[in-house]
């Protein structure tokens, strides 16, 4: 079974390689059936060959966005055309030679359409047949001839001007080279084409015109031969040969008639771009005014008396549903229009170098976003970027940080329901979420069951569920939080960039600090007694940051600077002053509800171990412990922290000014959001509760 599948799939594969040799062996076989007599059944084949084909050509016709893409409708025309006259031919010599033997002497695709058109009558057939020869002849026909005629004309008497428009493109160098050769390309094209219409024409109008004699021939002829050589009564012979000619004539006009509709289809289009369906729905939908007041007179014309209201009210209803639908379709269409315009307005256009330079560029923040997430912020409700606008605000407000641009772009690349945030070009975490559902948070003691997707909050690794509108809106009658998809992540980035912060605030953001101060701080800044005033600057709001602390007070840090400056440049020991010349504001931040600061203090032999470590070499300190020691020190630190965390409390830890920075580096790692103070950060009202002890 396998090998001749494979058999049958080469010899195909060969078929389609040699396609030319199969259309040359085509037309061959088409001029033979002028002269080679045929079967019946191969008469069948060749008749539902052409209705096949017919209705390709039509569909075609219908689908192409502009005539140009169907280029080769007039030899295929003239192909078809040539083909229904061979099976004329072909028919004709069996209806003349066996007609005497009844009506499937023709073969029976002639035999079918006899019956089901003639119906027993063929006066009938005769009625029908030229009433498709005059829709065919004197509508279709003659229409789309005068259309080739005058498109061929106009297309010529315009072809200098068009030649002169684009050598005046290519002088002032509004295209290249290549562009101005396509668009040649493309008149000639044109040209050639309604050229090649408008003489395809005459093969459609010549084939109704011959069609219309083969009838008669056929029928005055058979009649004859029937009577003369087969003894048959003249109504005998009228009946069975008009009959069997009758079939030939419609098997032969109503592929005619199709592919005469597509010559139509194709003429009328002209120079507008886009299928059939798309130009008369989009232009129909443009004036849906039109379409109310067409139902409306349906409506009145049924309530005429003796007209069918039933069938007026269906058809008047139908009218009035387009013209809502359309009309709710080019009102989508018109937001969308405006929403791209408003961004291909707001996006500069750029030079090569600057697109290379783009390209180049490292965005500070940006958000990835998978194929199923992409509408979270292209549509036109879209929550997310407003969202993602107000952290500005938030950051700005809690921490004196000016959030940088995020970028929103699509991946391909990524999961569907996968978003990533990148740190200057890194990416730094990754998520899903659901875009059309609700997260629910589920802590242990939750007591309802809710259908969903058990998931994680990808910004604090809480246990939470996905679920629908009806779940979510379940959830929050029991008391439980639930979270849109656009607050998840952004409630994710917010984290990231508490994390980052320190990384985000580059040189432009601090000369952009300084540039906000008033111009005595600025003047403060600029005296510096340091080789790079800005980039001390910089180094200490990092350093502040990155322990989240609020940098809003520039002009205190800056006093601070100046005042650490006088004595020594090491960005730890400015970076020190200045923490302690912010006590107030430190304290006010870490006190908690009763208005006391709790604390984690060192045990004394901690505290002499760790003194003892430090090492001062000038302007320079080192800290010396062993590996072994320190990680002992921070298992300790760690137990106590985390004690403290089941009881819902987050105090800071308590130690010696000239240790805390080397606390702080050996903490970082295992609790960063672990607030380390000095005893010179503690601000002379500040209370102080002491929770617990390092070391015992």
């Amino acid at each position: 079974m396998s090998a001749s599948r494979t058999v049958s799939a080469d010899v195909w594969a060969k078929g389609l390689a040699n396609r030319d040799v199969g259309f040359a062996i085509g037309v061959t076989l088409v001029l033979a059936m002028l002269f080679v007599p045929l079967p019946a059944f191969l008469l069948d084949l060749g008749l539902a060959i052409s209705l096949s084909v017919s209705v390709l050509i039509l569909m075609v016709a219908l689908w192409i966005k502009a005539p140009l893409e169907f280029n080769a409708f007039p030899t295929l025309l003239l192909v078809v055309t040539l083909m229904r006259l061979s099976l004329n031919v072909a028919s004709t010599r069996l209806i003349l030679s066996e007609g005497h033997t009844g009506t499937g002497a023709a073969g029976g695709v002639i035999e079918g359409f006899s019956r089901f058109i003639v119906a027993g009558s063929y006066a009938i057939g005769i009625v029908i047949f030229a009433i498709l020869v005059v829709i065919n002849f004197i509508v279709i026909t003659k229409g789309s001839t005068r259309i080739a005629e005058v498109s061929a004309r106009f297309s010529l008497d315009a072809m200098p001007g068009k030649q002169m428009a684009i050598d005046a493109d290519l002088g002032a160098g509004l295209i290249d080279d290549a562009e101005a050769q396509a668009r040649r390309r493309k008149l000639e094209e044109e040209t050639g084409f309604f050229g090649a219409m408008d003489g395809a024409s005459k093969f459609v109008r010549g084939d109704a015109v011959a069609g219309i004699i083969i009838v008669l021939i056929n029928i005055l002829g058979g009649i004859l031969i029937g009577t003369v050589q087969h003894g048959l009564s003249l109504s005998d012979a009228a009946a069975t040969y008009t009959t069997l000619t009758i079939g030939d004539g419609l098997v032969s006009q109503i592929p005619a008639l199709v592919v005469s509709m597509a010559a139509g289809l194709i003429v009328t289009k002209g120079g507008t771009e886009g299928a059939a369906n798309e130009i008369v729905l989009s232009q129909l939908g443009r004036f849906p005014k039109a379409l109310y007041m067409a139902g409306a007179l349906l409506l009145g014309m049924g309530l005429l008396p003796g007209f069918p209201l039933a069938v007026f009210v269906v058809l008047a209803a139908l009218m009035a549903g387009t013209g809502v639908l359309l009309d709710r379709q080019t009102r989508r269409d018109a937001r969308t229009k405006a929403v791209a315009e408003k961004r291909a307005k707001d996006t500069p256009q750029l030079t090569e170098e600057e697109a290379l330079k783009e390209t180049m560029r490292v965005d500070d923040l940006c958000l990835e976003l998978g194929a199923a997430l992409v509408a979270l912020s292209d549509s036109d409700d879209a929550a997310l970027p407003g969202k993602i606008k107000s952290l500005r605000g938030l950051f700005a407000r809690e921490y004196g940080f000016v959030l940088p641009a995020v970028r929103i772009r699509d991946e391909p690349s990524l999961p569907i329901n996968t978003y990533r945030i990148l740190v200057q070009g890194t990416e730094a975490v990754r998520g899903d979420i659901r875009p059309n559902g609700r997260m629910v948070l589920t802590p242990p003691e939750m007591t309802i069951k809710l259908a969903g997707e058990k998931a994680r909050d990808p910004a604090f690794g809480l246990e939470a569920l996905w679920v629908d509108r009806a779940g979510a809106q379940r959830a929050e009658e029991h008391g439980l939080t639930v979270v849109d998809p656009e607050s998840v992540l952004t409630t994710h980035l917010t984290e990231v960039v508490k994390d980052h912060m320190a990384e985000l605030l580059n040189y432009a953001a601090a000369k952009d600090a300084v540039e906000r101060l008033d111009r005595d701080y600025q003047k403060l800044v600029a005296d510096l007694n340091v080789p790079s005033p800005t980039i001390l600057l910089q180094h200490v709001l990092q350093r502040l940051l990155a322990e989240r602390l609020s940098i809003r007070n520039t002009p205190l840090i800056v006093e601070a600077i100046a005042e650490a400056a006088r004595t020594t440049t090491n960005v730890t020991r400015v970076t020190e002053h200045v923490r302690q010349r912010l006590s107030k504001q430190i304290c006010a931040a870490l006190a908690d509800a009763a208005g006391y600061l709790p604390v984690i203090g060192l045990s004394p032999e901690w505290e002499r171990e760790l003194l003892e470590a430090i090492r001062t070499n000038g302007d320079d300190q080192s800290f010396l412990m062993s590996p072994h020691r320190v990680q002992e020190f921070v298992l300790a630190a760690r137990k106590e922290i985390q004690a403290q965390a089941q009881s819902d409390s987050w105090p800071a830890i308590l130690v010696p000014a000239e240790i805390r920075p080397h606390v702080r580096s050996m903490l970082e790692r295992v609790s960063p959001s672990t607030p380390i103070i000095s005893h010179g950060e503690i601000h002379r009202k500040a209370s102080l509760r002491t929770v617990g002890r390092i070391g015992g």
